[in-house]
């Protein structure tokens, strides 16, 4: 692995009304040693096009396209299986990050020799007007600190490989990167808070994650059936999630 390469990935699904603001978010970051792969889940749409426009411009952006539409999770571990970074990090396609997001991340995790983190973030409406500044969030974050509050937005995860080791997301339609960030947590203790807010979180009415019913039942399947946590458990945690998610109004 090249010295503090991050590999960026991004999935791809008819994403043509904001992928161009994202892909022009990475590549106007101040850290400069960086590969972005879009994996193309069959696309309809002109989310090809205009990641090979891209592309044509700047040889970090890879273009990577499915042989089948097979969902986010498939599309991130292909990215994954790509990747030749030390580092990861995630964006996903109708997100942005403010320009120092790269290099204050890699900093912070170089400097206090961190595996797995995450920042803060600014909540903004489909037309990009902001919705909610600065989302306050846990400092750190462990196994069971996220059960109970599942803080950590995919936009603005990093993790080095050099201490995580090798993971995968599990193959599951609906929240594979919470499930993902458990199981690594499993066996590393904890998910620390970059305190800076270097990312822009879209909330879209059609998306999975601003349907409040949808995320509800996402979260109980994780608990239930990925964590395979008893009744009374899973309830005991539920309850704490239910309760920040509200205290955050995200």
């Amino acid at each position: 692995m090249t010295k503090n390469l991050v590999s960026i990935i991004t999935p791809v699904y008819n994403a043509e009304k904001y992928l161009g603001e994202t892909i022009s978010s990475v590549l106007a970051q101040t850290y400069k040693n960086f590969e972005y792969i879009l994996v193309d889940d069959c696309s309809t749409d002109a989310s090809a096009k205009i990641i090979n426009n891209f592309a044509l411009k700047d040889n970090r952006v890879k273009y990577v396209k499915l042989e089948r539409n097979s969902g986010a999770a498939v599309a991130r571990n292909t990215g994954l299986e790509k990747a030749q970074g030390a580092f990861i990090a995630f964006i996903d396609s109708d997100d942005k990050w403010y320009n120092s997001k790269l290099e204050k991340q890699v900093k912070f995790m170089t400097k206090n020799t961190l595996g797995f983190t995450y920042t803060k973030f600014d909540l903004i409406n489909e037309d990009g007007s902001l919705k909610k500044a600065d989302v306050q969030l846990p400092k750190k974050l462990n196994y069971t600190g996220l059960l109970k509050n599942t803080a950590i937005a995919c936009s603005t995860v990093m993790i080095d490989k050099r201490i995580i080791g090798e993971f995968k997301m599990p193959l599951v339609r609906k929240g594979q990167d919470t499930a993902t960030w458990l199981k690594i947590l499993r066996s590393h203790e904890y998910a620390y808070l970059l305190d800076d807010v270097l990312n822009q979180y879209r909330s879209v009415p059609s998306s999975l994650s601003s349907n409040r019913i949808q995320a509800l039942k996402r979260t109980w399947n994780t608990y239930r059936n990925l964590e395979n946590l008893p009744l009374h458990k899973a309830l005991y945690y539920f309850g704490f999630y239910v309760m920040n998610a509200v205290l955050r109004r995200v």
